[in-house]
């Protein structure tokens, strides 16, 4: 079983009455709202910073580069260690609120990390909205990031817990359905806004992002709190097992609320869950905490997301022409995601993992080679290459939609106990924005210096985490949230750490 391959965890395993429920639908629906958020952010960074009026306003440096300087190489036009903080000061805030996020998680339920996330990026919208300098623009970058951090942590958290465990895949990726959302709809806000005369355009795009948040925000009070959240807070049995039976559609919900007893007691037993982390029963799920969000930053996914219409303009599309583009692989990216959402409590999560990376893989590989050969540090590339990049990137953001998209989220909230959960998402969602900070401040400067080479490291490193898939992730799929420890006693390597004696 070197492959990592399914693991049979039949022993000491119970399959739970109940089914799907309107109640339960409506209330993953809103709380995946945050995705939204996260996904309008995304969306609506690289669409402004492509505009020239918002470039000539916020960052003249790079605006009189890219119409004045026909000097510069294609690949440098946009580097500025301003335009780029713009954009990275999102996870910068992000990256400490989130563990600010894990304690009001933990203390004070998945619907108030929820409420404080909308709250935030509600603030935030409206100052982006109103900004007069790059100072007041960041600031509210920082708003935004304090939103998504909080959002981030609780989302993924309340969907695997409300989610019954078969469907739980297909629940936890509405999370990354509702980002594709997010991206497709700002991508199509930009497309409409860049084309307002007097260029003010740019202010509707960001102050737009109230829309999800009022949403996410008004959502967030209606929201009933997760049994497991009940009983980890309150211990009280009866309201838990309540909901329980109301989002399960059953009364005979008497063994999974056991299971959650059984995880609060350990979880109550455990004080500082932050240190608990390092401990070698948890090594297994530290280490995929760490592993798997690294992972999906350096797909490159959010550089392309981020810059995705900076990026068609260096290959010579106008400014409305790099908009529109971005619209299209926004539309395969969400057609990915919901496919993914179907298909993948039916084929699992390794399947999924392994054909998107083989897909993104070869993707980034033809695209290096495509912008390697036709696109010099002057001139643009042929019309024929340029549309044939577009359909690649295309594909690319498909093959991401569907597995480390929504997989990204999905395996770690799906994977931690009790005990440590929220500080393990918290976990998760730190590395996230630590690597995305990282890559966003940095994408300008390598594809100036690295070029076209920059997609053949990608590539590698797309290589590296579908091999690391292959070896060392066991299948999730169809395991209760609460009896998940079993995978890793049963894991060809991670059996030989975890054994029944560390329990």
């Amino acid at each position: 079983m070197a492959g990592g391959m399914a693991i049979s965890c039949e022993r000491g395993m119970r399959e739970y009455s109940g089914g799907i429920t309107w109640f339960v639908i409506f209330s993953c629906m809103m709380a995946a709202m945050g995705g939204v958020l996260f996904g309008y952010d995304i969306g609506i960074s690289g669409g402004v910073t492509s505009m020239g009026p918002f470039l000539k306003k916020f960052f003249p440096g790079v605006y009189n580069k890219m119409t004045e300087d026909t000097k510069i190489s294609n690949y440098c036009k946009f580097d500025s260690e301003l335009l780029t903080a713009f954009t990275s000061s999102l996870y910068v805030a992000g990256l400490f609120a989130t563990f600010v996020a894990s304690l009001v998680t933990r203390s004070f339920g998945r619907k108030t990390s929820i409420l404080v996330g909308g709250v935030a990026f509600l603030a935030g919208s409206a100052l982006g909205g109103a900004a007069h300098n790059v100072y007041m623009l960041i600031f509210g970058r920082v708003l935004l990031g304090i939103g998504v951090g909080f959002a981030n942590q609780s989302v993924p958290l309340y969907l695997s817990e409300m989610a019954p465990a078969k469907y739980r895949g297909g629940f936890n990726n509405g999370f990354q359905s509702s980002v594709g959302i997010g991206v497709l709809s700002a991508n199509l806000i930009n497309f409409g806004t860049q084309k307002i005369k007097g260029g003010w355009g740019w202010r509707i795009s960001l102050a737009l992002a109230a829309v999800p948040a009022t949403i996410l925000a008004l959502g967030a009070l209606f929201l009933p709190e997760t049994p497991n959240s009940l009983i980890q807070r309150t211990n009280d049995q009866e309201r838990a097992k309540k909901m329980l039976q109301k989002i399960r559609g059953t009364d005979d919900v008497q063994e999974e609320l056991d299971d959650i007893i059984e995880a609060s007691l350990i979880s109550k037993a455990t004080n500082n869950s932050f240190g608990k982390l390092p401990q070698r029963r948890y090594r297994p799920q530290l280490i995929m905490a760490v592993m798997i969000p690294f992972f999906q930053q350096v797909t490159g996914i959010n550089v392309i997301a981020f810059y995705a219409p900076l990026l068609f303009r260096t290959i010579g599309f106008g400014e409305s022409a790099s908009l529109l583009s971005s619209v299209v692989t926004g539309i395969g990216g969400t057609f990915s995601t919901f496919l993914s959402m179907i298909i993948v409590d039916r084929f699992g999560r390794r399947a999924l993992f392994i054909f998107g990376g083989i897909q993104m893989f070869v993707c980034q590989v033809v695209i290096g080679a495509i912008m390697a050969a036709k696109l010099k540090d002057q001139g643009t590339v042929p019309k024929g290459y340029a549309y044939l990049v577009i359909v690649l990137i295309c594909v690319y953001v498909s093959g991401f939609g569907l597995s480390w998209g929504p997989l990204g989220w999905l395996v770690p909230s799906e994977i931690f106990p009790m005990e440590i959960r929220s500080a393990a998402q918290s976990i998760t969602v730190a590395v996230s924005f630590i690597f995305t900070f990282i890559i966003a401040q940095l994408f300008l400067a390598m594809l100036c210096h690295l070029k076209a080479g920059l997609f053949f490291f990608f590539g590698s490193w797309v290589f590296a985490m579908t091999c690391f898939v292959y070896y060392f992730l066991p299948e999730t799929n169809n395991i209760p949230i609460e009896k998940m420890e079993l995978i890793w006693r049963e894991h060809w390597y991670w059996g030989r750490i975890v054994s029944d004696d560390d329990k």
